[in-house]
């Protein structure tokens, strides 16, 4: 394996859903019950109100030693290089915009694609790409300073922030939950199952968080080398669906059983927030985040969905743990 002597990459996925060729691009494609789904393609997936501007600036705050910033996106440019020059005079990690034809070249039939689980299944594929690298989704921020051993051990092993979790449990909530029109709904744990499941896992899978994920290149070039149907397969859905597998669980399950994953608590180094409740719940949390001020991720999960107050709220904490200028973020 690999040591961790060598760069370290970042590979961010974003869209702006409110742009009007992507609205006019998913309606096309869309129809009314996939449109309206939540967990499927509902707006709130791919609106945005400036995630990626604190999901930048925060690796640049708070990972330094980061090599290059991917951001993967669908024919669009979050614009962010004024802002980095206002927040970071003396130098940033640079970046470079990588669209959905260059990690789809080869598969351009299943594009354009609204898919974030299709989108996470290419982006090993990126030109220059290192082989150690960390995804992020745009809602994900760092709160602390972090090290390469954060994510990558000295010994070349991978750092996976999840645990050992029964699939007996997932399956028995799967009988009561309701259905969608006879579908199962598209969940972050299904899509899990189904990766455990292609590996022979019977009994477990590797729970996931919310958190940044350390990954190895030549992982996936090895197992979709050996197993080309599946990527064609995981990627031919333009919207989620819950036949889907989770690439992510695919490498750690493969990294776990040969001894180079190592599976930290999550919830040690995690501040979560879904303020789709009230004010006040958004302000609680933002209370327990502070008193944890060695807490090294962030997930900020629709903050769309959040009143315009609270908005307010969780952008200046946000402006204030990642240390930045009360400029204007223009979307």
């Amino acid at each position: 394996m690999n040591n961790i002597k060598q760069p370290v990459d970042a590979v961010i996925t974003w869209v702006n859903g409110d742009d009007k060729e992507h609205k006019a691009k998913r309606m096309k494609y869309g129809n009314e019950t996939i449109l309206k789904a939540e967990d499927v393609a509902a707006g709130t997936r791919y609106a945005s109100v400036g995630e990626i501007f604190y999901c930048v600036a925060s690796l640049n705050r708070f990972a330094p030693w980061i090599h290059r910033i991917f951001i993967v996106t669908d024919n669009q440019n979050p614009n962010l290089e004024s802002f980095m020059k206002e927040n970071f005079p003396n130098g940033y990690i640079p970046m470079e915009i990588i669209d959905h034809k260059v990690i789809f070249r080869g598969y351009e039939e299943y594009l354009p694609t609204f898919n974030s689980i299709s989108i996470e299944s290419m982006t090993w594929r990126i030109p220059g790409l290192s082989e150690h690298y960390i995804e992020f989704n745009d809602d994900f921020i760092l709160t602390a300073p972090t090290f390469p051993e954060d994510f990558f051990t000295g010994d070349g092993k991978v750092v996976c922030y999840g645990k050992r979790y029964s699939t007996l449990l997932v399956k028995i909530t799967r009988i009561i939950k309701r259905r969608r029109n006879g579908e199962k709904k598209v969940t972050f744990k299904e899509t899990m199952i189904n990766a455990a499941s292609l590996l022979g896992k019977r009994w477990f899978f590797i729970k996931i968080y919310h958190t940044p994920r350390a990954l190895l290149k030549s992982v996936y070039e090895r197992f979709f080398a050996t197993y080309p149907e599946l990527l064609n397969i995981n990627i031919s859905y333009r919207f989620r669906n819950h036949k889907q597998f989770n690439t992510q669980e695919i490498q750690y399950l493969q990294l776990y059983d040969n001894g180079y994953c190592i599976l930290r608590k999550a919830y040690d180094n995690l501040l979560y927030l879904k303020p789709k409740k009230s004010g006040k719940y958004a302000e609680k949390k933002l209370r327990l985040f502070d008193s944890r001020p060695t807490f090294k991720f962030g997930c900020i999960n629709s903050l769309d969905q959040a009143d315009e107050k609270t908005q307010a709220r969780i952008i200046a904490w946000m402006r204030k743990r990642i240390k930045l200028k009360n400029s204007n973020i223009k979307n």
